[in-house]
């Protein structure tokens, strides 16, 4: 069994989000909304190694509600691995095409790898790097 690992989130613009997911890289798994329309679960794939899932932020889920939900809608951060020290640069130029924020140019690591740092429309912090970890 291959070990995998979901970042989950929360987006308040659903289509902005998936909009910038795309353009850094995400694929599309599934997308499922409720009857109103309102995403409540979607997969977006990083590769074969992994990805994110996510839903729109729902006024049921807020901090103190009894489920157990707090709202971290704009609050999270992700690192994803790309294959080379030139698709960090690619990332970066596609993310703020998307409109993302930039919070760290692409630069060599000093730990070996390239990476960079951006915020998507809602405040996410994205880092992408060539360096895989140990």
């Amino acid at each position: 069994m291959t070990t995998t690992l979901f970042h989950s989130l929360t987006f308040a613009d659903v289509p902005a989000a998936i909009e910038f997911l795309e353009a850094v890289g995400f694929t599309k798994r599934g997308v499922y909304a409720d009857d109103a329309g309102v995403v409540v679960h979607a997969q977006y794939d990083w590769g074969d190694s992994g990805g994110i899932m996510f839903g729109a932020k729902r006024s049921d889920r807020a901090s103190g509600n009894p489920d157990g939900f707090v709202d971290s809608t704009g609050h999270s951060q992700c690192y994803c691995v790309v294959g080379t020290d030139a698709e960090v640069d690619e990332v970066y130029a596609r993310a703020m095409a998307a409109g993302a924020t930039s919070v760290r140019q692409p630069e060599d690591e000093d730990y070996g790898g390239r990476g960079c740092t951006v915020r998507d429309r809602e405040g996410n912090q994205w880092s992408f790097g060539s360096y895989p970890g140990e």
